[in-house]
């Protein structure tokens, strides 16, 4: 939770600092400083942390008109931190006037629906929720809606994934190694691939490429232009199946060693954890060590789960 308000903090400050043309460390927030609107953002974040969707989007937002007061005075609707926050979202002008999106809504809009509008697929709605501000609005109620979609066939093993690729010429072998480890490890990447390719003039070139959660997507592209000399990249979002998998923790002799368990069309299938089993001194004996615990895996159903 925690790390999602922050966050939503983050993107705040960017915009106040981009509107005022200072260093972020330099914004003073003002109206989103307010007591309301921490109880928003860390509400939101609270709620976020909890729901745990995988991928998330917004219907076109609503631009309102007039202005709206501020410390600085009067400002035209949407307000500047809103529309930077708000840029690439689809938008409509439905006739209500007033600040229909205020920074708080347009940073954790931002935050959750990051990549580009999804594609148009069949859904099935799961759970619904509904909030109403105190606000009166002259013909149109002041509320918020949330729905849970899934696959039609309830599979929630299916969900999209942001692929992002580059090549690199230009880095140490050594620093890459470190960078792309750097990346690896980050919370927000699913994994890292890298395979020698050649590019033009004939130069042998590193290709990249990460896999990381369409939400992040912002964040990890960030984190490539750091640890990497890249100065360009491709990414998209693509759609994913999984298995639906367990981890188990079972005992052979005295070694405890952790088993994958995955549920396939056809039946279990286990393969054990090669990191808990390297203080075998032989290959036969790690490979009987790990033959041995997928066949405890299987035996027990997946009962021992660490």
């Amino acid at each position: 939770m925690r790390r999602h308000a922050l966050a939503i903090f983050a993107l705040l400050a960017e915009a106040e600092a981009s509107v005022h043309g200072s260093p972020v460390d330099a914004v003073a927030f003002h109206e989103v400083g307010a007591w309301d609107s921490i109880a928003d953002i860390v509400g939101a974040a609270h709620l976020i942390a909890t729901l745990g969707a995988g991928t998330w989007t917004v219907s076109p937002l609503p631009l309102g008109s007039g202005r709206v007061h501020s410390a600085h005075g009067p400002l035209p609707v949407p307000a500047p931190a809103t529309s930077l926050l708000l840029r690439g979202f689809l938008t409509i002008d439905d006739g209500v006037p007033g600040e229909r999106v205020t920074p708080t809504g347009a940073a954790i809009v931002r935050y959750l629906c990051e990549a580009p509008p999804r594609p148009v697929v069949p859904r099935v709605i799961a759970r619904s929720g509904i909030g109403f501000g105190t606000r009166q609005l002259t013909g149109l109620s002041n509320c918020i809606r949330v729905l849970v979609l899934e696959s039609p066939e309830a599979d929630t093993s299916r969900d999209e994934l942001a692929v992002i690729e580059f090549e690199i010429d230009d880095q140490s072998t050594e620093d890459l190694a470190v960078g792309l480890d750097n990346l690896r490890f980050r919370p927000d990447v699913f994994d890292v691939i890298q395979a020698p390719v050649f590019g033009k003039k004939g130069r042998m070139m590193v290709h990249v490429r990460l896999l990381a959660r369409p939400a992040d997507l912002a964040r990890v592209i960030d984190a490539c232009f750091e640890e990497t000399t890249t100065i360009g990249l491709r990414y998209h979002i693509v759609q994913r199946s999984t298995l639906p998998r367990v981890v188990v923790g079972v005992d052979v002799g005295a070694e405890r060693v952790r088993v994958k368990a995955v549920e396939r069309p056809g039946g279990r299938t286990a393969k054990a954890e090669v990191d808990d089993v390297l203080a075998a001194p032989s290959h036969a004996q790690r490979a009987r060590l790990r033959e041995r615990a997928a066949s405890a895996a299987l035996d027990s159903g997946g009962e021992q789960a660490s």
